[in-house]
C-alpha cells in the first residue's frame, strides 16, 4: 500500500501537476479572451473581465456592423486554394525526390529547406511587384500564391520523408500489372500517404489561415482575411477589446475544429513520417 501511495504522489507530482500548469498557462489566455469577448462594454472598463451579465452582444456586433463573415469567407478561399496547389505541388515534387535519382536532387532539397530560413519580409516586395505586373494584386488567387510560397517547401520535405518509407516494389508491381506511373501514383502511393497527406494539408491550412503580412501588403482592400480584419479593430486612441476578443475567438475555431475532426489522421501522418523518414 505505501509503494503504491508513494508511486502515486510521484506521478502526480512530476507529470499530472506539470501538465496541469503547462495547460492552464497555454489555455489561460484563450479563458481571458473568451470572458472579455461575453462582457458587456459598459461593465468591461470598470469591472473588468467577468462571466457575471455574459452577452453575446460583440458577437452579433461582429458579424452585423464589421461584417466578418466576408472576412471568414475569404480566409477560407485563400487557405482551401493554398491546400489544393500547396497539396498538388508538394506530392508531385515529393514523388519525384522519393522514387528517382538524378543529378542535384539532394542539393534541391537542401535548397527547399533553405527557403524557410530566409524572413518572410524579405520576399514581399518582390511578391508585390511581380503581382502588380500580372494583375493579382489584392485578389484570391495572388494570396494563394504567394501563402504556397511559404508552404510547399517544408511540405515536400514532410511527403518526401513519408513517401520514402513505402516500398518502391509497390510501384513496379502496379506498372508491371499494366498501370501508368501516374496511374500507379494515383493508385498505390496515394491511397498508402494519406494519413502524410492530411497531417501536410492541416500545416498548409493553419498556416494560410495564420498569415498576416502577405494578406496585408497583398491584400487588404477587395480582399481582407481576418488576421487583417481583427487588426483594424485596433484603433490609434481606442481598443474595442470586447470586439477584438471576438473576433480573435471566431478567428481560431475553424482551425480548431477542423484539428479536432482529424487529429487522429494528423497525429498518425506526423509520426509515421518522421518514423519512416
Amino acid at each position: 500500500m505505501m509503494v503504491g501511495r508513494r508511486s502515486l504522489a510521484k506521478r502526480l507530482l512530476t507529470v499530472d501537476l506539470p501538465m496541469a500548469l503547462i495547460l492552464a498557462f497555454a489555455l489561460g489566455p484563450y479563458v481571458w479572451m473568451f470572458v472579455t469577448s461575453v462582457t458587456p462594454e459598459s461593465r468591461l472598463f470598470t469591472e473588468g473581465p467577468s462571466l457575471l451579465g455574459a452577452t453575446l452582444e460583440n458577437y452579433t456586433r461582429l458579424f452585423r456592423t464589421v461584417g466578418f463573415f466576408k472576412n471568414l469567407v475569404d480566409s477560407f478561399i485563400i487557405a482551401s486554394g493554398t491546400v489544393v496547389v500547396g497539396l498538388t505541388l508538394s506530392v508531385t515534387a515529393a514523388y519525384a525526390f522519393s522514387r528517382f535519382s538524378f543529378p542535384g536532387r539532394r542539393l534541391l532539397l537542401l535548397q527547399f529547406l533553405l527557403i524557410n530560413m530566409f524572413p518572410i519580409v524579405l520576399l514581399i516586395l518582390p511578391l508585390f511587384i511581380l503581382m502588380r505586373v500580372v494583375g493579382l494584386l489584392d485578389t484570391h488567387a495572388g494570396l494563394i500564391v504567394a501563402n504556397s510560397t511559404i508552404a510547399i517547401p517544408f511540405s515536400v520535405w514532410m511527403m518526401t520523408s513519408y513517401m520514402n518509407g513505402i516500398p518502391k516494389s509497390l510501384d513496379e508491381a502496379a506498372m508491371t500489372d499494366g498501370c501508368s506511373r501516374m496511374g500507379a501514383l494515383v493508385r498505390v502511393v496515394l491511397p498508402l500517404c494519406v494519413p502524410g497527406i492530411v497531417a501536410t494539408g492541416i500545416y498548409i491550412f493553419i498556416t494560410a489561415w495564420n498569415e498576416y503580412l502577405y494578406a496585408l501588403t497583398l491584400g487588404g482592400r477587395n480582399v481582407k482575411p481576418i488576421t487583417v480584419a481583427i487588426q483594424t479593430l485596433i484603433g490609434e486612441y481606442q481598443v474595442q477589446w470586447g470586439l477584438l476578443t471576438a473576433g480573435g475567438i471566431v478567428g481560431a475555431l475553424p482551425a480548431t475544429i477542423l484539428f479536432l475532426i482529424v487529429q487522429r489522421q494528423l497525429v498518425s501522418g506526423l509520426t509515421q513520417g518522421a518514423v519512416k523518414g
